[in-house]
């Protein structure tokens, strides 16, 4: 299985037309039709539907889609790696985070590193910790901030200054939104959304009690944002940390903090002895000098 037929199958993927591709290729379209037509019969799967008036993907070719894009991705942070050892310090960062009030202070680091290293690209993915740390583990991601608590076994890592603290979101017209604070009593009879990941949920479940097994959980969401739309149809009431939250909209929801009080501290991390690029070199000594 060669990459260059891997870009030409996420190429289709995405075009959703072997015509189209073939242009964007710079390649003939049969020329095109037997790459692809060889990696089916290399792989013994079919890649595409070509039922209907564009080329989807099938369940098979899916799977493959999304190994492809980390394959490809993979080969790009080979090359910077590579070419990162010639001055100047230059290629991409890729950073793994969740909605945290700390990614105003990553936002910071970065800052002072562009003015240092303005080559060095940076890419943000969002996502929730299980996931960071699955891309982590598999070389994609080179730096990772998550909310506690979250296993740092093989990574070396600083806890960043500051808490989050946990809220609910209710509509600008909810009469909980004229309250200053929300208590357990406040909450355990009304629908929520709570985090989806288990360990975030086991800290809710200290904090309520005895009361968290009577809850009404309507939903989960691994994602503040995506439970803020929830809640704005009137589905529940959201509770996670402040993050993101604090820049939605205030006259369409706004956010009270938990009483009594729930804070989190963030981390952020990196691989323990693996060698990485100068440039991820250079920020992991940026956050250190951050931490000093």
């Amino acid at each position: 299985m060669e990459i260059r037929v891997l870009r030409y199958f996420l190429t289709v993927a995405k075009e959703q037309s072997f015509t189209k591709a073939a242009e964007v290729l710079h390649i003939t379209q049969p020329t095109l039709s037997r790459q692809l037509a060889g990696l089916e019969k290399e792989l013994g799967v079919t890649l595409f539907d070509r039922s209907g008036h564009h080329i989807t993907l099938t369940d098979e070719g899916l799977l493959l889609k999304r190994r492809a894009l980390e394959i490809v991705d993979m080969e790009e942070k080979i090359v910077d790696e590579l070419r990162g050892n010639q001055e100047p310090i230059a290629g991409k960062i890729m950073i793994g985070c969740g909605e945290f009030m700390a990614v105003e202070t990553l936002a910071k680091i970065c800052r002072s590193y562009c003015k240092k290293y303005p080559l060095v690209q940076f890419a943000i993915h969002t996502g929730t910790a299980d996931t960071i740390l699955e891309m982590m583990s598999k070389g994609i991601v080179d730096i990772g901030l998550f909310l506690e608590p979250v296993s740092t076994e093989n990574l070396d890592y600083i806890r960043l200054p500051g808490s989050d603290h946990w809220v609910v979101a209710m509509k600008a017209d909810d009469p909980l939104a004229k309250k200053d604070e929300i208590t357990k009593a406040d909450l355990k009879h009304l629908p929520l959304i709570l985090p989806e990941r288990t360990n975030v949920q086991s800290e809710l479940a200290n904090w309520f009690g005895k009361d968290f097994q009577k809850l009404h959980i309507v939903a989960t969401s691994n994602l503040g944002t995506n439970a803020g739309v929830l809640a704005l149809e009137g589905i529940g009431y959201p509770i996670s940390i402040e993050g993101a939250v604090r820049y939605w909209r205030e006259d369409l929801l706004v956010q009270k903090r938990l009483s009594p009080a729930i804070e989190t501290s963030t981390v952020i991390a990196w691989r323990r002895n693996i060698p990485c690029s100068p440039a991820v070199e250079c920020f992991i000594k940026e956050l250190n000098a951050y931490k000093a």
